[in-house]
C-alpha cells in the first residue's frame, strides 16, 4: 500500500488529543484551530471504518476500538520519536510531560518528601503525579506509567518489579494487654481485626500467612473496614484491633513500641511495589528515568519508615 501521509497525519493529531484530555489543549499544542482538529479525527475515523473518540460537550475518550488502535500504533509513534531523538543526538535527554497514576499511600510515604530533588535533576521535565486507588486504562487516561502495590494486571501492561515489602500482623500494647496475645494464627478467630478494602473488589483482603512452604488462610473477624492506610494505622495504635501492615512504611511504629509484631516466626508473606507501562517496545528517558529514581529511593526504604511518622 502507498505511504499516506494523511493518515500518519490524523494519528499525530488523535495522539495529541488523548495526551491533552480534551480538544482545546490539543489544538493550542498543535497550533491549530478546535474545529482543525475535530476535522483532522473525522478524517482519520473515516480512513480507519471506525469512531476512536467518544466526544461529548464535557467528556472525551477512546472507544474500545480507539484503544486498540492507539495500542498498536503508539509503539510505532514512540519508534518514530525516538528516532528523531537519536539523530539529534539527545537520546537521553530526560524533558517533556511525564504523567503518572500514583497509588495514594506510596505518594504520601515515599515521593512527597523527594519530589524537589527529582524535578531539580531533570528541569526540562514537566512531573504529572495522579493520585488514583486503581490503575485504569493507562492509554484512555494519557498515563505514560503507574506504579501500583500488589500483582499488576496480566493483559495489555508490562511491569517492572521494584519492591518486596513484608506483611505484618499488628497491635497495640492497650489492646494486646486487654485481651491477650494470640499464639497462633488461627486464634485470630476470637480477636477483633481491621479490614482492609481491596479497592479493585471492595471486599477486605484476604489474610494469609506464610512460613517457608506453610500456608495458613485466615478468615478473621472484623468490626471495622477502612481504605486508607493511615487510618487503619491510626486506629490500630489506638487500640481498635489486630491488623495487617505493610512493613514498608510501619517500622518505626513497632521500632518505637506504638504497635507489637504479633508473628514475627510467619515471615514470609510478602507485598509487591511495581511499575507498570503501557505495553510499547520503546519507553522514553524520562521514563527511564522515573523509574530509576523510584527504585533507589524504596532501595533504601529503612530511611522512609522513620520519615513516614515524622
Amino acid at each position: 500500500m502507498p505511504y499516506d501521509g494523511r493518515l500518519l497525519a490524523g494519528v499525530t493529531v488523535l495522539m495529541a488529543v488523548v495526551e491533552a484530555g480534551t480538544m482545546t489543549r490539543a489544538a493550542e499544542a498543535l497550533g491549530l484551530t478546535q474545529s482543525g482538529v475535530g476535522r483532522a479525527i473525522q478524517r482519520l475515523e473515516t480512513r480507519v471504518g471506525v469512531r476512536l473518540l467518544d466526544r461529548t460537550t464535557r467528556t472525551l475518550r477512546l472507544t474500545d476500538e480507539g484503544s486498540r488502535f492507539w495500542e498498536r500504533v503508539g509503539p510505532h509513534l514512540d519508534g518514530i520519536e525516538e528516532a528523531a531523538l537519536e539523530a539529534a543526538g539527545s537520546a537521553s535527554t530526560v524533558r517533556g510531560r511525564l504523567r503518572v497514576n500514583v497509588d495514594p499511600f506510596f505518594s504520601r510515604l515515599v515521593l512527597s518528601r523527594e519530589l524537589t530533588r527529582f524535578l531539580a535533576l531533570h528541569r526540562k521535565l514537566r512531573l504529572e503525579l495522579i493520585m488514583r486507588d486503581q490503575i485504569g486504562d493507562l492509554v484512555a487516561d494519557g498515563f505514560d506509567m503507574a506504579l501500583r502495590f500488589g500483582d499488576p494486571p496480566v493483559a495489555g501492561f508490562t511491569a517492572r518489579k521494584l519492591l518486596e515489602t513484608r506483611i505484618l500482623t499488628v497491635a497495640a500494647p492497650a489492646y494486646l494487654a486487654a485481651h491477650g496475645r494470640p499464639a497462633h494464627p488461627r486464634d485470630l478467630r476470637d480477636h477483633a481485626c481491621i479490614d482492609y478494602q481491596d479497592p479493585l473488589t471492595g471486599r477486605p483482603f484476604a489474610w494469609e500467612f506464610r512460613r517457608g512452604d506453610e500456608v495458613v488462610p485466615v478468615r478473621q473477624p472484623a468490626r471495622l473496614m477502612v481504605s486508607d492506610v493511615e487510618t487503619m494505622i491510626g486506629a490500630c495504635c489506638e487500640g481498635a484491633g489486630i491488623a495487617q501492615v505493610m512493613q514498608l512504611g510501619s517500622r518505626n511504629f513497632v521500632a518505637s513500641g506504638k504497635l507489637v509484631e504479633i508473628f514475627p516466626d510467619w515471615p514470609d508473606e510478602t507485598f509487591p511495589l511495581y511499575a507498570i507501562y503501557p505495553s510499547r517496545q520503546h519507553r522514553a528517558a524520562k521514563v527511564r528515568a522515573f523509574t530509576e529514581w523510584c527504585l533507589q529511593l524504596v532501595g533504601g526504604n529503612n530511611d522512609l519508615d522513620a520519615a513516614a511518622t515524622r
